[in-house]
C-alpha cells in the first residue's frame, strides 16, 4: 500500500513513520509511505506557503498554489483526503475502508486552514479525527497512518490481533492479563489459567460485552442492542 502525506513539516511525519510497526513495515516493503514538503515547489526567498485571508481576520491561510503544484508534481494516489474538522469522523469502519485500498493520500492543513479552492477543486474528501482543535493536520496524519497501516496484511505479526482488539466487532476489548498470576494479592481470573480455550473465548466475549456496556454504551446502541445469545452469555459469566 502506498500512502502519501503532503505537509509543511515533513520531518515530523517522516520521523514517526520510520519507527516501530510502521518503520518495520516500510523496511519489509509492505507500506510505501511518501512524505512531501509543500515548500519544495515554492520559488520566493521565504518559501511562502501561506498568506492573510481575503476579507480580513486573524491568522494565516495555506495558499492554493503550493498545494496544487505539489499534487501535480508528485501525482499522489487517490483519494486525496484533507485532514480537517468538517470531514467524516475517523472510526474503525473508515480505517478498514482505507486499509482495503491500494493507496490514498493525506493533506495536512495548518494555521486557519486551506484556501477553499483546494477543498472544492482538488481534494476528494475530508477526514476528521475528532471535535477538537489542533495546530495542524500532522498529528491527525500520524493517527491515520498508525490505524490504517496496522491493518495492511502482513504488517502485524499475529493476524488475530487485529480481529480481537477494541472496535473490531463494535466492542471494546476484553481485559488482558500477564504474569505473574498473583501480584500483591491481585489474581488473574482462574478461567484464564484453566486451559479450556472454548470457555476462555466465551468469557472474553462476555467481558468485552460487559466492559462496553459500562464504558461505551453508545457502541452497544449502534449495534442495535444485545442479542439473545449475548444476554445469555452475560448471565453465564456474572460480574465479579
Amino acid at each position: 500500500m502506498r500512502i502519501d502525506v503532503l505537509t509543511i513539516f515533513p520531518g515530523m511525519v517522516e520521523d514517526f513513520a520510520c519507527r516501530s510497526l510502521l518503520g518495520k513495515a516500510r523496511e519489509r516493503g509492505l507500506l510505501d509511505i511518501r512524505v512531501h514538503d509543500l515548500r519544495s515547489v515554492t520559488t520566493d526567498p521565504h518559501r511562502s506557503v501561506d498568506d492573510t485571508p481575503f476579507g480580513g481576520g486573524a491568522g494565516m491561510v495555506l495558499m492554493p498554489g503550493p498545494i496544487f503544484e505539489t499534487v501535480e508534481a508528485v501525482d499522489p494516489p487517490r483519494p486525496l483526503l484533507l485532514l480537517g474538522p468538517g470531514g467524516r469522523r475517523l472510526d474503525q469502519q473508515l480505517v478498514r475502508e482505507l486499509a482495503s485500498l491500494e493507496g490514498f493520500s493525506l493533506l495536512c492543513g495548518r494555521y486557519e486552514g486551506v484556501d477553499e479552492r483546494v477543498r472544492t477543486h482538488l481534494v476528494d474528501g475530508e477526514v476528521s479525527i475528532g471535535d477538537f482543535v489542533l495546530a495542524g493536520g500532522e498529528v491527525a496524519a500520524m493517527v491515520v497512518l498508525e490505524a490504517v497501516g496496522r491493518l495492511v496484511p502482513g504488517v502485524m505479526g499475529n493476524a488475530d490481533s487485529a480481529a480481537e482488539e477494541s472496535f473490531a466487532d463494535g466492542l471494546l476489548e476484553y481485559p488482558q492479563y500477564t504474569k505473574p498470576a498473583d501480584y500483591r494479592g491481585m489474581q488473574v481470573p482462574a478461567i484464564l489459567r484453566s486451559g479450556d480455550h472454548g470457555q476462555i473465548a466465551r468469557w472474553r466475549r462476555a467481558m468485552a460485552l460487559r466492559r462496553t456496556l459500562s464504558d461505551r454504551p453508545d457502541l452497544i446502541l449502534a449495534r442495535g442492542g444485545l442479542t439473545d445469545e449475548e444476554e445469555y452469555l452475560l448471565l453465564e459469566f456474572p460480574e465479579d
